[in-house]
């Protein structure tokens, strides 16, 4: 490997970009699954306090009814009543929190994604505009140098090259052949 070369130097740069694409790719897919886990979670969360909340509210319902017939107990069970109202708006706002902290959590690493696309692809035009910049700079001056040189080096064989022999004899067919 000749760290004079150019091309050694492409190699290097090439070699990096991939490392760095790699190490892109494992990130936005390490997003994706975060992403995925928080909203399987919520769901998850959100159908097992629906049934609840049913429930809450049938209990409600029922505590109304028990607190016409029974006097007595009527103001234990409205504040009963009034506690778990509250409780089920305390649920039912929390989950809507939630949502919209994965709402928002989904917008943020979509923005990211966009961003992470956005700088691959200038990364991918910086490292065309770099290769062909190297090929119109380097590489194409470097062969018509090269070229030139072996027309010189040619010349300079054909100039002082010696003069050839002159045949002052006839060669019989036994001297010609090589064996």
């Amino acid at each position: 490997m000749n760290f004079s070369d150019p091309q050694t130097w492409m190699m290097i740069a090439s070699i990096v970009i991939a490392i760095c694409f790699i190490v892109m790719a494992i990130a936005l897919i390490a997003i994706a699954i975060t992403v995925r886990k928080v909203t399987a979670t919520v769901h998850h969360l959100e159908e097992r306090v629906d049934p609840l909340i049913t429930q809450v509210n049938a209990i409600s319902v029922q505590g109304r009814e028990m607190s016409v017939q029974f006097a007595e107990v009527a103001v234990n069970l409205a504040a009963a009543t009034k506690h778990l109202a509250e409780s089920t708006e305390l649920i039912k706002d929390e989950v809507s929190e939630l949502r919209t902290i994965v709402s928002s959590t989904a917008l943020v690493a979509r923005d990211k994604v966009e961003m992470v696309s956005n700088t691959i692809d200038r990364t991918h035009m910086q490292v065309t505009d770099t290769t062909e910049f190297v090929h119109r700079k380097i590489v194409e001056p470097a062969r018509e140098i090269a070229a030139i040189m072996a027309g010189v080096r040619k010349g300079l064989e054909v100039l002082f090259a010696p003069a050839p022999k002159q045949i002052d004899r006839v060669y019989v067919e036994d001297d010609m052949f090589i064996g």
